[in-house]
Parts: structure tokens; C-alpha cells; sequence
């Protein structure tokens, strides 16, 4: 048995850093790759890393910029670089891939990564059109990887904590009908993006992936997800992390149907994905409603509030606040990093074979309602999922 596989199987990943690293050696930590070294993917290795149980094997990404200013970053001088997901899985001390590239490479990267034997750290959303849900969840189904998809809520103790007093062991909110959803203001999402010469070490072509080929637009690259070829924008950013806790705590993870409406209100630069939206779906004996722009609208909290006949629970990342109809309110803070928090829940499934708690399955249902809402604000309908829940049809 190789030392890393006996650290591992050994409880390593409940130690703290500080006690990892008097354990085993830099050899034998588990290898990583970062594919998409932009601010989420350099962030998220930042977590890795903290845990002392990785080790950083190879950067990959389309423009040596994006990988220099992870190494600066994370204060990794001496680390290979790639443009090629072909090199990262070829490589023999790559345990690990993180995948933060933008949203339309998501399924193609990943179907690589998992038939590589590679375990995987996905980001979400974990498909940019709800056909490729299907290729991914065949991959992962016929690989012993194990994937992690980047819901952190999930492995949160107080989220945890959350389901098991107010929605399993007691009926404190009554019937549950309206979940509403708010989160807002978001300056990297409303930039002013300059146009730009292509760089001299940018791959333009391997940023397009599988989308129609176009000449080069920085914007494009620099903004995706203002573009509707390579990300939803904040229709699933944002809609996918409370809908996925809403879908959780209510024990139902299928949406009926959809209505959307919004636009491009405000940031008319060129963008195709709306800057403010409003979204209702409908579930069986309750709904779901989000509302987000891009803009500078303060709410008292980003949260994901639940009404039922007895009570509300507004929760947030920082806490919660519960309000009965009768007798005193309870607020709850939060100080638990949920990042590293579902870095570790990673390693344990690795480490015992569980079920990581956004498996493939949980990341698929977190972007589901997503899709109906975005082919919703395209189509100008309510739609649905036909009776297979194969395709999106119309829903009048």
C-alpha cells in the first residue's frame, strides 16, 4: 500500500493542517490540477491547499496571464503550466482535477477528467444546457472517480443543522408555500469591459470549445458569463446555490414548471444575458421565486427565505433568523467557512467511499430548475420538462 492511500484511509482528512503536515511529506499529499485558473478556481486551490493535503501539481488554462496570477497568488513559483487538458491527464501525479473553467467547457472537461481516473472537484454549474447532464452522469456512473460538485451549502453544518430542526423533526414553519430567493449586487457582473489586442499567449479557440466559432472578442473571454454561448449569468450563478438549499430542505428536487421574466435593463454593452431577472417555479404545494440584478440593490441579507403557515426562516450564508407567528424570534450566526468546509467533506468520500454531498445527482437537481428558468426568459413562456424528462417544452 502506497503511503498516501494508508494516510488517507487513516481519518487524515479530519486532522487540521497544522497536524497533517506532521504526518506525511510533500510527496506524499494528493496531486492536484487547477483547469480554469480564474479568480474562483485560484481561490477554491487556495482551500485545498490549506487543508495540507494537497499538493499542486499543474496549472492549465488559456492564457498564461490567468496562470500567473495564480502562482502569484498562492505563492507558487515553481509550477508546470499548461494550455492542454490532454497534458493535466496525462499526468501520472494528478489525483485530483479542479475544474473552474467557464460553463460551456464544464461537460466536455469533465467526461476527460473522469475517464482519465481522475477525481474531480466540479464546479457549478455543472452543465451550461441540461441535454449534457446525461454524457456527464454516464462518465461519472462508469468511473470509480468521485466528483464533488461546488455547492458548498451542502457540506455547511449549520445548513445540515437546519434540515433536521425545522424541516424533519418538527413542524415549527407549518406548511411551507413561498421560498423566496434575493441576491444582488454583483460589480464584477456589471464592469466595463475595454476591448483589447489578443494577447500574445491566449488560446482563443481552445476558450470556444465546442461553441460556434467566432473571431476573437475579448469581452467575450473576459466576461463570459455576460454571454449567453458560455454561461447562464445569474440565472444560474446565483439562482442554482438557494434553490439547490430550497430543493434540499423541502425534500422535492422536481420543478414543474417555469415563468421568467427580465432584461438587459440597465447595462446595454453589448451583453445578451439579462442584468435583472425575476423567476417563479413551481414545485408540488409550493413555490419558488428568485429575484437578482446585477446592479446595486442592497438587501438585508442574501438569503433564501421560507414562509409556511406558522413561521419564516430567512436563511443566509452568515446565519439565519426564524420568526414565528407566536413567541420570540431566534437568530442564528455563522462563522464556519463552507469552502473548506466542502473541501474536507471531498476528501472523506474519497477517503471512505461515501457519498460526497453534492455528488453528480446533487449537482444535476441544483441546476435543473436553473435550465427551466433560462430556456423560460429565452422562449418569453412558462415551460416545463416533458413527461420523459428528456427535453424543455412549452408549458401552456
Amino acid at each position: 500500500m502506497k503511503r498516501r492511500d494508508f494516510v488517507i484511509g487513516t481519518g487524515a482528512a479530519l486532522l487540521s493542517a497544522a497536524s497533517y503536515s506532521n504526518i506525511i511529506g510533500a510527496n506524499d499529499r494528493l496531486g492536484v490540477a487547477l483547469v480554469g485558473a480564474g479568480r474562483r478556481g485560484r481561490w477554491m486551490l487556495k482551500k485545498m491547499l490549506e487543508t495540507g493535503i494537497f499538493r499542486p501539481i499543474i496549472l492549465c488554462d488559456v492564457w498564461d496571464e490567468q496562470m500567473k496570477r495564480t502562482k502569484d497568488f498562492l505563492k507558487l513559483d515553481n509550477l508546470k503550466e499548461t494550455y492542454s487538458i490532454d497534458e493535466v491527464l496525462s499526468n501520472k501525479d494528478v489525483d485530483i482535477v479542479l475544474l473552474a473553467s467557464p460553463d460551456h467547457l464544464h461537460k466536455s472537461y469533465a467526461v476527460k477528467i473522469v475517464k482519465a481516473g481522475k477525481h474531480l472537484y466540479l464546479e457549478k454549474p455543472v452543465t451550461l444546457k441540461y441535454q449534457e447532464g446525461y454524457s456527464l452522469k454516464k462518465a461519472l456512473n462508469n468511473s470509480s472517480s468521485v466528483c464533488q460538485t461546488g455547492t458548498q451549502q451542502r457540506s455547511g453544518n449549520m445548513y445540515k443543522q437546519i434540515k433536521e430542526d425545522f424541516f424533519e423533526s418538527s413542524k415549527m414553519l407549518g406548511n411551507i408555500v413561498f421560498a423566496r430567493a434575493v441576491w444582488s449586487d454583483f460589480g464584477w457582473q456589471r464592469r466595463k469591459i475595454d476591448s483589447r489586442p489578443e494577447p500574445k499567449n491566449f488560446k482563443w479557440n481552445t476558450f470556444l470549445g465546442e461553441s460556434t466559432k467566432i473571431p476573437y472578442q475579448w469581452a467575450r473571454y473576459d466576461a463570459w458569463r455576460n454571454y449567453k454561448e458560455y454561461g447562464a449569468g445569474i440565472l444560474s450563478d446565483l439562482l442554482t446555490h438557494w434553490v439547490d438549499v430550497a430543493q434540499w430542505m423541502m425534500n422535492d428536487t422536481n420543478p414543474l414548471n417555469a415563468v421568467t421574466t427580465g432584461g438587459i435593463y440597465y447595462l446595454k454593452d453589448g451583453r445578451s444575458n439579462p442584468d435583472t431577472v425575476n423567476s417563479v417555479i413551481q414545485y408540488n404545494n409550493w413555490n419558488f421565486s428568485f429575484e437578482c440584478t446585477v446592479l446595486p440593490i442592497k438587501n438585508s441579507h442574501d438569503s433564501v427565505l421560507f414562509q409556511g403557515t406558522k413561521g419564516s426562516l430567512e436563511v443566509f450564508r452568515s446565519g439565519y433568523i426564524y420568526r414565528p407567528h407566536v413567541g420570540k424570534e431566534i437568530v442564528y450566526e455563522n462563522t464556519e467557512d463552507l469552502d473548506l468546509a466542502h473541501v474536507y467533506n471531498f476528501i472523506d468520500a474519497i477517503k471512505t467511499g461515501k457519498k460526497p454531498s453534492a455528488n453528480i445527482q446533487v449537482g444535476l437537481d441544483a441546476v435543473k430548475p436553473s435550465h427551466l428558468a433560462v430556456s423560460s426568459y429565452w422562449e418569453g413562456k412558462k415551460v416545463m420538462f416533458n413527461e420523459e424528462q428528456t427535453k424543455i417544452i412549452d408549458a401552456n
